[in-house]
């Protein structure tokens, strides 16, 4: 209506009391409650009456969501990627949008959505920003916001332990890399998708929906979180000291051009291995092979930035439509 007064955030414009939120803080993340009492502060003078919970294991945080979403309008997570992947099963069955404080080591999530790194610039985020709906990827039932994957990766999750993150924060990914590799020795997989099957000789099999994983690597130049697809690479690399040349492309997307990367874009595979291998979910190894992966589209709706004020190096589309719910809505 020309002339109207714009709506506080937090509020309908039916006058109603402020919307309540969720409000979830991993303690156990990297920095912590370190600058979360301000963060918070903000939503609260921005409209929201906040609704503080302590969930001490991924199931306890799914129940949590499950139980209050009928009283809630918004879910607020600080902490890291694994944190946003205990919760994107409960996310994708309430329909309940998610703002996301970034705590953790690495925060591919909120990097691939463009979200500021500083919990009070993610919270004037969820104030002021827009929902998007964004995909999933799903490996055996299993859902991940980043990326899931066999082989390598295992190794590093299993060598970077909560000490190694607190010391080294995202350096820590490099040391837990190197000491993977040291023990790393390549497997037989075979690849099923597109109607074709590749048996590769691999040191890893990642498939990625959003844009980021691993610390700030890139899965792919032009991958997005909301495109529709998944793009797994293959390493396949005879000499392991040619993973050093690669190491840069990795940081832009670019590995695919190197001869030893085996690309593919795809909404449906399947992974199988001689012997059951464990895949790793957005840093939590979660299943194992045999792998079935599918795109889960539009499946979440998180707050991001509006697209003027959006990272140009952000995963995420800007051409495609809001969510349709804003900060505003009940």
């Amino acid at each position: 209506m020309a002339g109207a007064e714009p709506i506080p955030p937090g509020h309908d414009d039916r006058g109603s009391p402020p919307r309540r939120a969720l409000v979830v803080i991993n303690s156990k993340s990297r920095r912590g409650m370190e600058d979360v009492a301000s963060a918070l502060a903000s939503l609260e003078q921005g409209g929201f009456t906040l609704v503080r919970e302590d969930c001490k294991d991924p199931e306890g945080l799914r129940d949590t969501i499950r139980r209050l979403a009928p009283s809630i309008g918004l879910v607020v997570l600080g902490g890291g990627d694994g944190t946003m992947n205990a919760a994107a099963p409960a996310l994708i069955e309430t329909g309940l949008p998610l703002g996301i404080l970034p705590l953790g080591t690495a925060n591919d999530l909120a990097r691939t959505l463009g979200l500021p790194q500083d919990a009070e610039e993610a919270a004037r985020v969820i104030l002021e920003g827009v929902a998007h709906r964004v995909d999933l990827g799903e490996v055996n039932g299993h859902p991940f916001f980043n990326v899931a994957s066999i082989g390598l990766s295992v190794e590093v999750t299993r060598a970077l332990t909560r000490d190694v993150k607190r010391r080294w924060g995202r350096l820590g990914y490099a040391i837990a890399t190197g000491r993977a590799l040291w023990r790393m020795r390549p497997f037989s997989a075979e690849i099923r998708c597109d109607g074709q099957s590749r048996r590769v000789r691999t040191l890893q099999i990642a498939v990625g929906n959003g844009l980021y994983y691993g610390g700030g690597i890139a899965i792919k130049e032009d991958a997005r979180i909301d495109d529709g697809r998944l793009n797994l690479y293959s390493l396949e690399f005879e000499s392991l000291w040619k993973l050093a040349l690669v190491y840069p492309a990795f940081r832009s997307g670019r590995h695919g051009m190197w001869r030893e990367v085996r690309t593919v874009e795809l909404e449906e595979a399947e992974i199988r291995t001689r012997r059951p291998r464990r895949v790793n979910t957005d840093g939590e190894i979660t299943t194992s092979t045999p792998a079935r992966f599918r795109i889960l589209r539009r499946a979440v709706t998180i707050m991001v930035p509006a697209p003027a004020e959006r990272d140009t190096a952000a995963g995420i589309s800007a051409h495609l439509p809001a969510a349709g719910m804003g900060p505003a809505q009940g």
